[in-house]
């Protein structure tokens, strides 16, 4: 088993190098810009990104050659970065997603280079774009409208909308095949409520096909088509592992390129067909991998071990057929804009990330560790060592719960270990990374053997002789925030205090309260509400609100829609009248205005960060 025993000493030049870190202004660090969503145009010449230099989220396209950057909004686009853009077939238009205040019930939007502004397409629930026709006509996107996530076509030149499948489980993705006949998409008609099937359909919605990509209650996904237009990129997790393949339509086979040792996540194919791109996960690292479709060699990318994020549609990531562009981010160091030449394996960077007046060699580097937990099963973290000694610590939980803390560069993090604390964030049963049967441990368990592991992480770290026991805080946001409020009425006396970040309280009144395809996957994670109530309602932290000993901070956003303030109020009010205690005393309480499930807004980081910092300084 891999620990981090000895390897994090009482060093001096640790600890100097976080001096300059220690006591950074929040705003500061805060308003780094950041950039999100990369699109490669049609032409091949520029990207789309998502970018906040002013303060505010911005849409912005970068040429390709020089790295010049020209702005296209100007407070059209949503404050916050959580929902992709998509080129509109020409070089002129992109499409993007708008709700009001973070409350995802979006609508499709489009805005030219001139800076033209139009609502395109208005629904009554949610909207998600997930392709549009090489012509430009067509835009493919899922909505609830129909009160299941389902698929839909939008015709431009009419105006029209029609309805293209009707499924009872929430319709996942959709890509238009070559020449925009076919789409392929990912669908459940499966008893088993994890199961994820790829289908192929006309793209007027007829003559629908089950394609034979892994077994029933695996996961297949499907990325690409390759240009011949009858061969698919897919992924599969049948074999525990995720691997990366290529369907044949007219031989119904699969060609799987992955060797099933490492985890891998298809993403897109060449223009010539020739290669395939997928990423590759390990210990916490998120790697691009290279396959020559002819041979099947493989190859890893030559940049450093840290998180790949390539675009969000698989025709945007191609320059043309051996450059790809990619942002790249390690635990240190901030996001960049690569551009990759894949045969010769140089790469230069065409948005560099910005750091002010921070040092950018003071940020703690995350170290990969390992602990055993309850059932010996071994859970994977991440360490930062803030440098103090003793060391305060935050165990920070990721969300989810099909999520995992990686080697990117963590803002939350980093500002945690500026003030002082060291972080464990682990990646407890039911992340990914990890494989199949390690993801599904959770099914039908939330609130149990994950929190045993996060309680086990916790543990662990106080059996450092370099971190204060004393001082142990539990901190996450939606699932993690669940795990927080969990973690402080499970194991009450394991913690000194405790930050709630949009968490789930109550697990049967979220059920009444969310969207469809949120039901869907609450009933794939803990039965049906009615047969399982018992279980719903003990894996709900508002049921055991007695139990809780440390102070908690409770912030919620007024407008999530994933997790409505209402979970953050029935628990503030469980508190006082079943607990006995006193807001502000007891426990701390705050809403934030205009924002959802979270944000990526500088503003709102600001606040965060100033409540999240003040709180732990008088509480930790």
């Amino acid at each position: 088993m891999t620990t981090f025993l000895q390897a994090v000493t009482d060093s001096t030049d640790m600890s100097d190098s976080r001096s300059a870190l220690q006591g950074i202004d929040p705003e500061a660090l805060a308003s780094l810009p950041e950039f999100y969503h990369l699109a490669v145009s049609p032409g091949g010449d520029e990207v789309a990104l998502y970018y906040d230099e002013t303060g505010r989220n911005e849409l912005y396209t970068l040429d390709a050659e020089s790295g010049d950057y020209e702005r296209w909004s100007d407070g059209e686009v949503p404050r916050s970065a959580r929902w992709p853009h998509v080129w509109a077939g020409s070089d002129d238009r992109i499409y993007f997603h708008a709700d009001e205040g973070g409350n995802e019930q979006n609508d499709l939007h489009a805005l030219t280079r001139e800076g033209d502004h139009e609502v395109v397409v208005e629904v009554d629930g949610q909207a998600v774009l997930y392709d549009v026709s090489e012509d430009g006509r067509w835009l493919l996107y899922g909505s609830d409208e129909g009160e299941q996530m389902n698929c839909y076509r939008y015709d431009r030149e009419n105006g029209a909308t029609e309805q293209l499948t009707e499924y009872e489980q929430p319709f996942h993705g959709g890509v238009f095949g070559p020449e925009d006949g076919r789409v392929a998409y990912v669908a459940n008609e499966s008893a088993k409520l994890h199961n994820r099937d790829v289908y192929v359909m006309n793209a007027d919605g007829s003559d629908k096909r089950r394609l034979d990509v892994g077994e029933d209650g695996s996961e297949a996904g499907v990325h690409a088509w390759f240009p011949d237009g009858e061969r698919l990129l897919v992924d599969d997790n049948a074999e525990d592992l995720s691997r990366v393949g290529i369907y044949d339509l007219a031989a119904d086979e699969i060609e799987w390129l992955s060797d099933g040792e490492s985890e891998e996540t298809a993403e897109t194919v060449s223009p010539d067909g020739r290669r395939v791109i997928a990423t590759r996960q390990r210990e916490g690292a998120t790697m691009p991998v290279v396959y020559d479709v002819e041979s099947g060699d493989s190859r890893e990318l030559d940049v450093d071990e840290g998180v790949a994020a390539l675009p969000h549609t698989p025709d945007a990531t191609f320059l043309d057929e051996t450059t790809i562009v990619f942002g790249h981010t390690t635990s240190d160091r901030r996001k960049e804009l690569y551009r990759y030449d894949l045969e010769s394996d140089a790469f230069e960077v065409l948005l560099e990330a910005e750091y002010g007046d921070v040092d950018p060699d003071a940020f703690a580097s995350a170290e990969y560790v390992t602990y055993e937990s309850i059932d010996g099963r071994d859970i994977g973290a991440l360490l930062y060592d803030s440098g103090e000694r003793p060391s305060a610590a935050v165990v920070m939980v990721h969300g989810g719960p099909h999520g995992r803390s990686s080697k990117a560069f963590d803002l939350y993090a980093q500002f945690l270990v500026s003030r002082g604390y060291s972080v464990l964030q682990p990646n407890y049963r039911g992340s990914t990374g990890r494989g199949r049967e390690f993801k599904q441990a959770i099914l039908g368990d939330w609130g149990g053997g994950e929190q045993a592991d996060i309680a086990r992480g916790a543990t662990w770290l106080r059996e450092r002789d370099w971190i204060d026991e004393d001082r142990i805080a539990v901190f996450g946001g939606s699932y993690g925030g669940y795990s927080a409020y969990m973690q402080l009425v499970t194991y009450p006396s394991l913690w000194t205090t405790g930050v709630a970040w949009i968490g789930m309280t109550d697990l049967p009144a979220l059920y009444e309260e969310s969207m469809p395809h949120f039901q869907a996957m609450l009933e794939q994670q803990l039965g049906d509400p009615e047969a399982n109530g018992d279980l719903w309602a003990n894996r709900s932290a508002i049921t055991h609100v007695e139990n809780i000993e440390a102070p908690v901070f409770v912030i919620h956003g007024v407008n999530d829609p994933r997790v409505p303030i209402s979970q953050a109020r029935e628990f503030r009010d469980a508190l006082e009248e079943r607990r006995g205690w006193t807001e502000g005393e007891d426990f701390e309480y705050e809403e934030l205005t205009e924002e959802g499930h979270g944000s990526t807004d500088v503003s709102q980081k600001i606040r965060a960060f100033e409540l999240l910092g003040d709180f732990l300084d008088r509480r930790l």
